[in-house]
């Protein structure tokens, strides 16, 4: 019985390598296809949300200031504006990618999962045949003696 499940898994050994190199070729594929997505979702966060929500917390910050500004100020606030903004860009893209990540994860696993069912399968049906090819051995060896 190890001596079959050994030969069967010798076997199955071809498939389950084909399989890791199929799995390995897709996961590639997919982060060329991905990685000017993520290039271009970053340039439209800068180019487009940035300003939005720079002018958005000047004028929060103007409304809300009971002094006037002088004017040597505008560049400390422009600057945390743009760290703010930057930092919200960044995060954005970090949580993007982890989900990128984590897809592309569950995506391998899928393939794993199949090639062990169909490994599995594989080797049930080998079994069964193993198992009548045995039962006719017997059969005719006592039908000849």
């Amino acid at each position: 019985m190890k001596a079959r499940a050994v030969r069967t898994g010798r076997q199955m050994a071809p498939m389950a390598d084909q399989a890791k190199v199929v799995t390995a070729q897709r996961i590639e594929d997919a982060r060329y296809w991905a990685a000017p997505r993520l290039e271009e979702a970053a340039h439209r966060v800068e180019d487009q949300l940035a300003p939005k929500v720079s002018a958005m917390l000047a004028t929060a910050a103007d409304k809300i200031d009971p002094t006037p500004r002088r004017s040597r100020q505008w560049p400390v606030m422009i600057l945390m504006t743009g760290l703010a903004v930057g930092t919200i860009g960044y995060l954005f893209y970090r949580r993007n990618a982890q989900q990128w990540t984590d897809h592309m994860k569950d995506s391998a696993s899928d393939a794993s999962r199949w090639a062990d069912d169909t490994a599995g399968k594989a080797a049930g049906a080998t079994e069964g045949m193993a198992s009548t090819v045995s039962d006719k051995a017997d059969e005719t060896s006592r039908k000849m003696s």
